[in-house]
């Protein structure tokens, strides 16, 4: 092998690995170690709702109110500081599935 030539990977050998010696393994690297479930924590919070609102074109203002939401709860779902409950994530779901749809229906609701 050159220098800047990466070996071929075997397969055959990585196949045999058990999952206890992956983890093992993965457990011993000491320049990639496992993620800790207390490192991934914030990265889970993560809201979906920032996702929904940049496909729907809209600004953080123009959202939250579309869809009836305060501005500051918004601004702290995409920001990780909080996440939003089950009824909260059940409406976001709603606002993906349908968004044309819920916003007339939060309209005749105003009417």
């Amino acid at each position: 092998m050159h220098d800047g030539e990466l070996a071929e990977t075997d397969w055959t050998a990585l196949d045999a690995i058990t999952d206890a010696e992956a983890v093992a393994n993965a457990h011993a690297d000491p320049d990639n170690p496992p993620t800790s479930a207390a490192q991934l924590a914030p990265s889970l919070r993560m809201p979906q709702v920032r996702v929904i609102r940049r496909a729907l074109g809209l600004t953080q203002e123009d959202f939250a109110a579309r869809y009836h939401i305060p501005l500051g709860t918004l601004r702290d779902w995409e920001q990780g500081r909080s996440a939003p409950d089950q009824p909260a994530r059940a409406y976001l779901k709603v606002i993906a599935t349908d968004p044309a749809g819920t916003a007339r229906a939060l309209a005749k609701g105003a009417a």
